[in-house]
């Protein structure tokens, strides 16, 4: 995370900042997500029968890869000086554009759209996420993530 004067905030507004690191996308975390979800569909945890779709094999839950982004995000985003605690605050448009499939690697491109006020004390930030999958020219997904610092 990388903090900066809330007076500089609005500079970085419409800016790409960048990219995280690749993240492998393992069948061991997806049957991890599974489990704790409850998801068991089997394009997401049987190899075998998944094997026959058109995905070729398993894929990752979208909801899996919509919950990896805020850890992707944290070594990009720019946040407020004096940030005690930010929290998710929601997502918008969010979109499921291509399948990743087990084994592959992802990275999230990130870029802020709005820093805006929204009481004394709290920040409100939107960005926009993309998640890419290596080799691949499509995204995972897009998505615009909010966060809500408390200064």
């Amino acid at each position: 995370m990388r903090y900066v004067p809330v007076a500089d905030l609005a500079q970085y507004v419409g800016q790409h900042l960048g990219h995280s690191g690749w993240l492998v996308i393992d069948q061991q975390r997806i049957d991890q997500f599974a489990t704790a979800t409850g998801d068991h569909q089997f394009i997401h945890v049987d190899p075998a029968r998944a094997a026959a779709t058109p995905f070729g094999g398993t894929i990752a839950h979208g909801f899996l890869l919509l919950s990896l982004m805020p850890q992707l995000m944290a070594g990009v985003m720019v946040m407020p000086e004096g940030t005690e605690m930010a929290v998710n605050y929601g997502a918008e448009q969010v979109r499921f554009i291509r399948p990743v499939p087990a084994g592959a690697e992802v990275r999230l491109g990130v870029e802020l759209l709005e820093s805006r006020e929204k009481q004394p004390g709290q920040w409100l930030l939107r960005a926009r996420a993309t998640l890419e999958i290596a080799g691949q020219e499509k995204p995972a997904c897009v998505a615009e993530l909010l966060s809500l610092c408390f200064i």
